[in-house]
């Protein structure tokens, strides 16, 4: 495989990871609201859904998003030997560093749901569903204007993007 090949498989499998890790993420930031939101019902339905959340909580964690996470930090590592560590990815690894602390959090988070030892509302987790969204707008702003030496409106963009969200959560009911 010449050098080419081996870097556009390694872009291919890095993206194939980011779209899994993400996806697993989404989801599971969604089933924290429901599960949050079941704590209201009467029994036996709390019982049942939350059961069931539970199950549906772990199999995502650790079949989803804990191998799309390896994939990504994978290839996304081997990526750093064609281009080095110029502005654009060093900001970017940032944003990283920060999903994978998201991603632990979420850990913890799933753990103290199971044992409805969490204080959170729904109206926080939902914001809380909201930061990979937030890091997936910055990485992808980042990854494509990588050339635009213009680093304040790259970062103007991602800050009105991020605000914007957070003005549409905050009128949400609940």
């Amino acid at each position: 495989m010449d050098g080419n090949s081996a870097l556009l498989l390694c872009k291919a499998m890095h993206i194939i990871g980011v779209v899994v890790w993400f996806a697993g993420l989404f989801y599971l930031g969604r089933l924290f609201v429901y599960h949050r939101e079941a704590r209201d019902k009467g029994e036996p339905d709390r019982a049942v859904i939350t059961q069931q959340l539970q199950t549906m909580e772990r199999r995502l964690y650790y079949a989803i998003t804990w191998p799309g996470m390896v994939v990504t930090l994978s290839f996304g590592g081997a990526l750093t030997w064609w281009y080095g560590f110029p502005w654009w990815l060093q900001i970017k690894l940032g944003c990283v560093a920060l999903l994978v602390v998201y991603h632990f959090q979420c850990g913890a988070l799933r753990n103290r749901l199971a044992t409805d030892a969490t204080t959170w509302t729904s109206r926080g987790f939902r914001m809380w569903n909201e930061v990979p969204t937030v890091l997936l707008v910055a990485s992808v702003f980042l990854a494509v204007m990588k050339e635009s030496t213009d680093v304040i409106a790259v970062g103007l963009g991602l800050t009105l993007v991020g605000a914007a969200i957070v003005a549409i959560i905050r009128r949400m009911p609940g």
